[in-house]
């Protein structure tokens, strides 16, 4: 519209509106009004019912009926097999048998029988205790922990031995009475069953697929978001290939940007700071990757403290995988965040121990070094076998010697494990030094893994089987399976489709001397195969082979240090670690047990906020990016009776919006992501909710009795009156309309007469 020329005389230059145009603006406005006030109290209402309307934020909709409840198992202990069977593969059941147990069928089928029972075994397992074992009763002298005389050694102390002394011991009676098995109710599932989904940062609410380079352990790959997905029948596929990756990364060890190409790709998935628990059951079923009689790859499914986050190297320095709220000359200077310190920084509790212990619910090693030969010399159990640990520091002093069984006092009582299973004499834990450390003696330490090899055998291999860690909380009041009698220290247990591996009971823990516990910290969930040089790798270097590089496309320099078979199977065939489903249990009734990954108790965001930068990589604003909902390009032209990106994930998921350009997703009810294929996810508690205007000292207008709800709609009717006349002026003075106040001294008198007429 041009401007209008107020110098004219002519009234019909005036724009007049008609007397019906001037009826109908305040009934559109009404309309308008109207309309957006009952969407407002519609928010308002289901805002306020929110929390009763949704009780299962971390639930897959897919998850059966059947699958919302379990009981702890039984625990069967016996005696590990003699060190004289040689047979490198158990006598587990065929795949044509391997029917997984249901909670209902192991409740009807427990035992009962709490008569005492004590069964020698070979000289070299020690002896399997009572398994009505009192937990507050030990008989045993246990060697005492003294921090300030004690200094860490690349050396450690140690008394090989051939007689181990290991006192094994339960306090698990009461869970072997059906009458006293707690119920545990589903607080997590992904089931995995829609296709396609993605895994990359900002994509899904329960996973992170990383993009990053691996610097620990002597990776050999790279973690790339692209090689994690949902395939068509209903499964995580983690795949694995020997195909280059050649970045420009900063070394998180050295601190220095170098350009990197590792030879192997593979993908790591973390909840951290997404999922985590506190106590409970956590339990999957997965088919493992590769051939159980060719050694290199390194598939994992474990937990770890939320307050570090594995590859970034940063964040776990003197964090790992401390479990100890005792305040010692250790943990004073080797413990970042220790019960020394008395000044609460990062909403931390002051006098209180925090960090990041580790639980491997399993750790593969595929292999054909048979048992009691090579480096499986003096042990019952060899490849293929899975380790089942707890890696908590501080460790103790003195310590085994590695590939001896320990002698008595050097190691932790109360430990119970079950058949086809040994002592992992290979592995007792890890000596702690750190580049920039001032004064190693202070800082270092020794972290401990209580670590115990389950014998597999080829039908773990790409079939699939049932894994399980149930995970009691220490509590000084006390719990449910003893009456809240006496304190109580926690346990962990592993089971491999419901038949008893280990259990560390956190008795042995606290009697160690040590300060070490069960973990009552928030714990995330990983998925991951690595390729390390470290794991399933000959352990003596081939004849003139140098074992520095490792390419599976390069000559023999780069070849020879492999496994045999190994280069063939990962050139020839597809690699992939498959998981079907996984679900977190826990007992309702249980206050300790909680989901977030920042509680009251164990508090982490505000820490995390204030160190990001040793949780993201160069360039990343945040450690996370905010999750997508919507926004992925389609075709309208896709059937929507498809579950494809392309379609949003179908009709039941997303819509494609074909007036947009380009074509985009726009997500329907409880699911998100670009193309809608993933289930939202949300904790329904928040324990350690964001600093509001309230904590700053400002009070906003209060809901109780309605007042809040009529506060809110005046000041919308005011804003909805008032904003379309000030849109109004504002326009007409963009459009050179002028104020009729000012507009009055140019015009001709006549003309203003006759306005005044």
């Amino acid at each position: 519209m041009m401007p209008m020329n107020l110098s004219s005389s002519s009234s019909s230059s005036l724009p007049t509106p008609t007397r019906a145009a001037r009826r109908q603006r305040p009934t559109i406005l009404l309309h308008y009004s109207t309309s957006l006030l009952l969407q407002l109290l519609v928010i308002i209402v289901i805002s306020s019912y929110h929390s009763s309307l949704c009780d299962a934020g971390w639930i897959d909709p897919d998850t059966p009926a059947k699958a919302m409840t379990v009981v702890p198992l039984k625990v069967q202990q016996a005696p590990p097999p003699k060190p004289a069977a040689s047979s490198s593969s158990s006598s587990s059941s065929s795949a044509n048998d391997k029917k997984k147990k249901s909670a209902n069928d192991d409740d009807a089928t427990a035992d009962d029988d709490d008569s005492t029972t004590t069964t020698s075994s070979n000289a070299n397992h020690g002896t399997t205790a009572s398994r009505n074992h009192n937990p507050h009763r030990n008989n045993q002298i246990h060697p005492t922990y003294s921090p300030s005389t004690d200094t860490p050694s690349t050396d450690p102390s140690s008394i090989p031995s051939s007689s181990p002394s290991i006192i094994s011991s339960s306090s698990s009676s009461s869970n072997n009475d059906p009458n006293k098995r707690r119920t545990y109710s589903l607080v997590f599932s992904d089931e995995f069953n829609t296709p396609h989904r993605s895994f990359t940062d900002g994509s899904d609410p329960r996973w992170t697929a990383l993009d990053k380079n691996d610097y620990t352990n002597d990776a050999q790959h790279y973690y790339s978001s692209s090689n994690a997905y949902t395939d068509t029948n209903g499964h995580l596929i983690i795949k694995s290939e020997a195909q280059d990756t050649t970045i420009v990364g900063f070394n998180d060890v050295q601190f220095k940007k170098e350009e990197v190409t590792k030879h192997f790709t593979s993908a790591m998935l973390q909840s951290w700071n997404k999922f985590c628990f506190t106590g409970g059951i956590i339990e999957a079923e997965m088919a493992l990757p590769g051939k159980h009689n060719v050694g290199g790859l390194w598939p994992a499914f474990w937990l770890l403290g939320n307050l570090a986050r594995h590859t970034y190297v940063g964040s776990a320095e003197h964090v790992w995988p401390w479990s100890s709220s005792v305040c010692t000359d250790k943990s004073r200077t080797a413990q970042l965040v220790s019960a020394c310190d008395r000044v609460q920084h990062y909403g931390l509790h002051t006098g209180f121990g925090r960090g990041a212990p580790e639980i491997d619910i399993f750790e593969v090693q595929a292999g054909n070094v048979q048992a009691n030969t090579g480096a499986f010399l003096r042990m019952p159990v060899g490849q293929p076998f899975l380790s089942s640990s707890y890696q908590v520091a501080p460790g103790r002093l003195p310590r085994p010697g590695e590939g001896w069984y320990p002698a008595p006092g050097l190691w932790y009582d109360h430990l119970s494990w079950g058949v086809n299973t040994t002592l992992n004499i290979a592995f007792y834990g890890t000596y702690n030094h750190f580049l920039d450390a001032t004064d190693p003696a202070s800082q270092d330490y020794w972290s401990d893994a209580i670590s115990f090899n389950r014998q597999l055998d080829a039908s773990h291999f790409g079939q699939f089987h049932k894994y399980r860690v149930e995970w009691e909380l220490p509590d000084p009041n006390g719990n449910v399976e003893n009456n809240y009698t006496a304190p109580t220290y926690g346990y962990i247990r592993w089971f491999l489709d419901d038949q008893f591996i280990l259990e560390v009971d956190g008795l042995g823990l606290h009697t160690s001397g040590t300060g070490g516990e069960i973990s009552s910290e928030p714990m995330y969930m990983l998925l991951n195969t690595a390729i390390s040089s470290q794991w399933g790798f000959p352990k003596q270097c081939p004849a003139n082979c140098p074992c520095k590089k490792y390419n599976c496309n390069g000559g023999f320099q780069e070849t020879c240090g492999f496994s045999e078979g190994f280069c063939a199977m990962m050139q020839t065939e597809p690699v992939e670690y498959k998981i079907n489903w996984v679900r977190v249990y826990q007992d309702k009734n249980d206050p300790k047990q909680k989901v977030g990954c920042s509680t009251k108790e164990r508090p982490t965001r505000k820490f995390i906020e204030a160190h990001e930068k040793k949780y993201k990589q160069e360039g990343d604003v945040h450690p996370l990016l905010d999750i997508q909902n919507g926004g992925g390009t389609c075709s309208p032209t896709v059937s929507t009776d498809e579950v494809l990106p392309e379609s949003c994930g179908g009709v039941t998921r997303g819509v494609c919006l074909s007036k947009s350009k380009p074509h985009t997703c726009q997500c329907l009810a409880n699911w998100t992501g670009p193309h809608c294929l993933n289930p939202t996810g949300y904790d329904d508690i928040i324990w350690d909710p964001p600093e509001t205007w309230s904590d700053l000292g400002f009070s906003g207008p209060s809901f109780r009795g309605g007042m809040g709800i009529i506060i809110v709609v005046l000041s919308m009717m005011g804003i909805l009156f008032v904003a379309p006349v000030v849109l109004k002026k504002r326009r007409r003075k963009m459009e050179g309309y002028k104020r009729v106040k000012s507009a009055r001294r140019e015009v001709a008198p006549e003309y203003e007469q006759r306005v005044v007429a």
